[in-house]
């Protein structure tokens, strides 16, 4: 068991809550069983150590099993060591350590993909996360996060994802430019998220052909540049006195009657 929380190999842990640390080793950080579950049902590949305290592993004896059958051994610690591990105050008592796994763009759109959501310049964690959760949920290809975009593997975004991290392809690190190109020879729209494009009702038809959607950042959405990259760019209407919606809310929202365009085509 692991008790002294200051050892180095619980601080080689910890450090990957830091960027830095995650580039130079290309690995990162999961937190709570719900990570370690998905992780070991959709990705047992890429998980590298697991720890958990006693306590952990028997109230939540289907991740030790599975843990067990993915050939995973579990190394057992204690709360204190736990704690100096993970980034958040109530790790839950299991942290992992898994290996990056993201997806080249030239594979995602050789695969003829239909829904893509596109961020760039998404520079909070949360908004990241729940993006990829909603992309998940929608049903979509993959997501493709570019260079300017917040890391996909820090501990906020991972926790975020509630384990979509691990269920769709997900590209890191590209240019705008070449993700739209790419989209063009594929056959795929890029549509922006912006509140200065046309009626979204009166465009919904457009939905059901291979659509990918460009969302910008939070706080000053897409630059003029990115803009003109799109085929086209749609405003959410909004039909109370809010002012505008979070960025994660409108890309749920885009991704979701995407996906139900496309259905209801068949």
């Amino acid at each position: 068991m692991l008790e002294n929380p200051r050892s180095p190999r619980v601080r080689a842990v910890a450090k990957l809550t830091k960027r830095s640390a995650r580039q130079e080793t290309g690995l990162f950080l999961l937190e709570g069983p719900q990570a370690a579950r998905e992780a070991l049902l959709y990705r047992p590949d890429t998980l590298v150590e697991m720890f958990a305290t006693p306590t952990a592993m028997e109230r939540h004896s289907d991740v030790r099993d599975a843990a067990r059958e993915a050939g995973i051994e579990v190394l057992f610690t204690t709360e204190g060591v736990l704690d100096a591990m993970a980034d958040t105050v109530t790790p839950q008592g299991i942290v992992a350590v898994a290996r990056q796994s993201p997806t080249s763009l030239r594979e995602v759109f050789a695969a003829s993909p239909r829904l893509i959501a596109i961020c760039e310049e998404v520079r909070d964690p949360g908004n990241l996360g729940t993006i990829i959760r909603a992309a998940d949920a929608a049903g979509a290809d993959a997501v493709v996060l570019t260079g300017r975009t917040v890391d996909p593997y820090n501990p906020k975004v991972v926790r975020a994802t509630t384990g979509s991290l691990f269920h769709l392809p997900v590209v890191v690190g590209v240019e705008l430019p070449m993700v739209i190109e790419k989209a063009r020879a594929a056959g795929v729209r890029v549509i922006a998220a912006d509140v200065g494009g046309g009626d979204f009702l009166a465009s919904r038809d457009v939905l059901a052909q291979p659509t990918a959607w460009l969302f910008g950042n939070e706080a000053r959405g897409l630059d003029d540049d990115s803009l003109a990259l799109a085929d086209l760019s749609l405003r959410l209407p909004i039909y109370g006195a809010a002012e505008s919606l979070n960025l994660a809310t409108a890309a749920s929202v885009c991704l979701y009657e995407t996906a139900f365009a496309q259905r209801a085509a068949g």
